[in-house]
């Protein structure tokens, strides 16, 4: 078991080790002896830096922390380390110092990324198995706590592993289909036996019809316990990253601030796209006219291909690609239906791809085109991407919360692309990861997604993840469902929309 005490202490140690042997390195790399106010300074470096990473906590402390974030972490505490100690050395009547604080900014962070990147690996591939994960009680059994089992279960990455629900009303369906694995043991009363039966070492309160007084005692009944504890907040689809805790006297007080995309904010955003389209296409045309060559080469028809989208406010726009297909015969032309709760996308129906498009699509060289929609300004660069007005339609009235893209331009990537939900791969989950772009939105996060656009196609070319006209088992995946494309967010009740609180398409 991946013990989460123990893992945060691992973390410590191999950070304090990496930061002193980096300065180590960056005291011995001097071209003179160190002085004993430089001595002085290699030493309070690692501390000050440690002091930064984990007093406050940071991207190593979530349950999931990609490797960018780590590296981003990892290289603000450096920076700021390396300004505290050139200042302290200053003050304290130092001279050279610039050098040797130059030195050890470079040495102290190429080794403490390392050790990080490093451990994140370590700890990817433990928890791949999923009885080395975290054992973990679900406190609430209705459709928060449902979809939580389900991600939790079907996507290891957190570490955490569900051992059993506690509900003293539990939802008809928990302990069928997907959610079989993890059994009802009982109300939140038994929460103690629980713990002892399971052996479960955090508890996450999702929602249920127990008063706040009782959950109250259970937390406290996990403190003596030695349990760690989590919960959803209420009101989480109104909670995004932008929302600050204050206190008014004891009182925990969260401000909410949503995102508005018709703000300056967004604003600076569109100039940075259209911008960055104007450069790109300049820098690629020679590029575009050779691909547009070999699509015109590789069978009749035009180099481009233009299909029908729907963008922000539903206004339909041309999303213009490289031509990847023969044209079609009309014999062969048939409406495309995908799978129940699945989305478009890839190959429909018969593969007419072309020896050009296998290899445009393998490194995602067909969307360039779609530079010219960001220029035109009907799309992002980063962004939800646009559905066809038929699937747009249909999945508005079934998939809670799918119109809320439209509140944005449309991407070229996005984050659920980055996600691996390209191709015929789970609608749901795709709302669900791009209203939570749209609620997180912020400059920084387009450069993540960015950067991480490239990582991903990369890993498409080497074939280590489903590409875009395979159906991924991967995140989305739901345990104990016959359907390609799971979905792991609700649709819309028959009667009428879920309340809030009981709808888990996240924003």
């Amino acid at each position: 078991m991946l013990d989460p005490r123990l893992w945060t202490r691992i973390v410590l140690i191999a950070d304090l080790l990496a930061l002193a042997l980096g300065s180590s390195a960056a005291a011995l790399a001097a071209p003179a002896r160190a002085t004993g106010l430089g001595c002085a300074t290699a030493v309070l470096f690692p501390l000050v830096a440690i002091g930064l990473l984990h007093l406050r906590g940071g991207a190593g402390d979530r349950f999931y922390a990609p490797g960018l974030d780590l590296m981003i972490q990892a290289a603000g505490a450096v920076s700021s380390a390396a300004m505290l100690t050139l200042a302290a050395g200053s003050i304290m009547g130092g001279n050279h110092l610039v050098e040797l604080t130059l030195r050890l900014w470079l040495f102290g962070g190429a080794y403490l990324v390392v050790a990080r990147l490093v451990l994140r690996s370590v700890r990817s591939q433990v928890v791949r198995n999923q009885a080395l994960g975290t054992p973990t009680l679900i406190l609430g059994g209705g459709v928060v706590g449902q979809h939580l089992v389900k991600r939790l279960t079907d996507d290891p990455r957190y570490g955490l592993r569900p051992v059993g629900v506690l509900d003293s009303d539990p939802m008809p369906t928990v302990g069928h289909g997907s959610a079989a694995v993890v059994p009802i043991l009982g109300a939140p009363e038994h929460l103690a036996e629980a713990i002892r039966q399971t052996g479960a070492r955090r508890v996450i309160l999702a929602f249920s019809s127990e008063p706040d007084r009782a959950l109250v005692e259970r937390v406290r009944e996990c403190d003596e316990l030695g349990v760690d504890v989590s919960l959803v907040p209420r009101l989480f689809e109104a909670i995004n990253g932008h929302a600050t805790l204050d206190h008014v006297g004891g009182l925990p007080l969260i401000s909410l601030r949503s995102t508005d995309p018709r703000g300056w904010q967004f604003a600076i955003k569109h100039a940075f796209d259209r911008s960055l389209a104007s450069v790109a296409l300049v820098l690629i045309s020679p590029l575009m006219g050779l691909i547009a060559l070999g699509v015109r080469r590789s069978s009749p028809g035009p180099a481009l291909f233009r299909q029908r989208r729907v963008g922000r406010d539903g206004r339909v726009f041309d999303v213009l690609k490289f031509r990847t297909m023969r044209e079609p015969h009309p014999s062969d032309e048939a409406e495309f239906v995908p799978p129940d709760g699945c989305a478009p996308g890839g190959v429909e129906g018969e593969d007419r791809r072309t020896a050009v498009g296998r290899w445009l699509r393998n490194t995602s060289l067909d969307e360039l085109p779609q530079l010219i929609n960001v220029l035109r300004g009907e799309m992002s660069i980063v962004g939800p991407r646009p559905e066809r007005p038929t699937f747009a339609a249909r999945f508005g009235t079934e998939i809670e919360r799918y119109d809320d893209r439209l509140r944005v331009r449309s991407g070229i990537t996005g984050w659920a692309q980055v996600n691996g939900l390209r191709g015929q791969t789970s609608i749901a989950d795709r709302v669900e990861w791009d209203n939570y772009y749209i609620c997180n939105w912020s400059l920084g996060l387009d450069l993540k997604i960015m950067v991480l656009t490239v990582v991903e196609v990369l890993r498409l070319r080497d074939g280590r993840v489903a590409s875009k006209d395979a159906h991924p088992t991967g995140p989305g995946q739901v345990h104990g469902t016959t359907s390609d494309c799971p979905t792991s967010v609700v649709h819309r009740a028959a009667g009428g929309e879920l309340p809030v609180a009981d709808s888990v398409s996240r924003g």
